[in-house]
């Protein structure tokens, strides 16, 4: 006679506590019984099977749709029961208890709420400026009113500058803008351009506290429109200048360009061609700071499976190692003169990023629905415990020409309070 739904779920969750016995979450079944100890975090099964339906097959996918589409639901710290779930992964050790763990989940109900519909799918060549369009149009497309609830009054949709963990958010991402005009050395009168410009929060801080002539380029309309508003709203709609399209059209000369969170869309095969361009855009002397995320992971594989990440946050988005992406930049002439970690403080962006939407949670769902509120919520939360633990990291680098006067020290690269 086969076990019952809730028999074969409390002994699997008894194997992954085994596995991974620190911090496992509690259980809460269908039928409102709660297997666990009190922890900060709790995995709401709302059928018979709904553990299946999260663990098979084992990936990450499959755990991430099974949160969007309501196989289950996570109450309390889902940042604990992330960090649960990677050292989960990383327990290699039990195979033989993974095994029979794996082999108990096949006798839960093969129900599930996800499709193959729900997933986004891109055609075309990889990375051409369409599917690149398509593919930045799909992540900003849940429109400008939904990152409000979450990003800060700075709409800079990237790594913020902590000096301690006891800062907010808006003073340190204050911080993070003024600290990239500092490194760029910008001074009235200067030609900087901002590629992948956002809401325009870079442009419009150098144009209104370093007075140069602005110019931002992104491929979403709507962050164009909303950069043009808010340039206009402050005054400095006559040194700056946001143009919708794609950063290969850009034409002109400029004193010093930066890169903010833009370059992890380029791919592998195309930072050379997207040095050469920002190489090409840069007047003799100038400064380049590239600003992005990269992966401490160094085995590449033919073709790697999706993960939630790729199939429905970044679509194509690809992560190298620092030390490539800093070789590229050499090969086409650039020196890094300066290259800084902001691993901690993306944590900590990403950890209050979350905490602002969730407790903007019902105007969240009014913007766009339910779906995508949990899609954002799990992929910020993953990405603050991956930064964490060390398996991506975000580096601000400092690149010039090499025939570019060096200069002794680095206190002018430094924001005014941090001394």
């Amino acid at each position: 006679m086969a076990d019952s739904a809730d028999v074969v779920t409390r002994r699997v969750y008894e194997a992954l506590t085994r596995i991974a016995p620190n911090g496992a979450p509690d259980l809460r079944l269908w039928d409102g019984s709660v297997v666990g100890s009190d922890s900060t975090s709790t995995i709401v099964l709302n059928h018979p099977g709904a553990l299946r339906a999260m663990m098979l097959p084992p990936t990450d996918l499959t755990a991430g749709e099974a949160y969007v589409y309501g196989d289950i639901d996570i109450d309390g710290d889902v940042f604990s029961l992330l960090e649960w779930a990677a050292s989960l992964s990383e327990a290699r050790k039990h195979r033989l208890t993974t095994a029979r763990m794996l082999r108990r989940l096949r006798q839960l109900p093969a129900e599930h709420r996800r499709t193959d519909e729900n997933r986004p799918r891109l055609s075309g060549r990889l990375h051409s400026p369409r599917r690149d369009r398509d593919a930045v149009g799909y992540h900003y497309n849940t429109g400008n009113g939904f990152y409000e609830l979450f990003l800060g009054e700075s709409m800079a949709y990237s790594s913020a500058y902590f000096l301690n963990r006891s800062e907010t958010l808006d003073a340190a991402q204050r911080r993070k803008l003024d600290l990239i005009c500092r490194k760029l050395e910008l001074a009235p009168g200067d030609r900087f351009l901002d590629i992948g410009c956002g809401w325009g929060s870079l442009a419009i801080h150098a144009a209104s506290e370093y007075g140069v002539e602005a110019t931002g380029v992104t491929i979403s309309g709507e962050q164009a429109e909303y950069a043009r508003q808010w340039a206009k709203r402050l005054g400095v709609v006559d040194r700056v200048e946001i143009l919708h399209g794609d950063y290969r059209d850009v034409v002109g000369e400029f004193d010093a360009i930066a890169s903010v969170g833009m370059f992890e869309h380029v791919g592998r095969k195309n930072l050379g061609e997207y040095y050469a361009k920002t190489r090409s855009l840069l007047a003799p002397g100038g400064l380049f700071l590239n600003h992005g995320i990269t992966t401490f992971t160094r085995e590449r594989k033919r073709k790697a499976r999706p993960s939630f990440v790729s199939t429905y946050v970044f679509p194509d988005g690809e992560l190298e190692p620092v030390d490539y992406v800093i070789g590229r930049a050499e090969e086409a002439g650039f020196e890094a003169r300066d290259v800084e970690s902001l691993r901690e403080s993306y944590a900590q962006t990403l950890r209050r990023w979350v905490a602002n939407l969730e407790a903007n949670h019902d105007a969240a769902v009014a913007a766009t629905n339910e779906e995508t509120y949990r899609i954002w919520r799990i992929y910020m939360a993953g990405s603050a415990v991956g930064f964490e633990r060390a398996t991506i990291a975000v580096y601000q680098m400092l690149l010039a020409d090499r025939s570019r006067p060096w200069r002794f020290g680095r206190r002018h690269l430094l924001a005014r309070d941090d001394t």
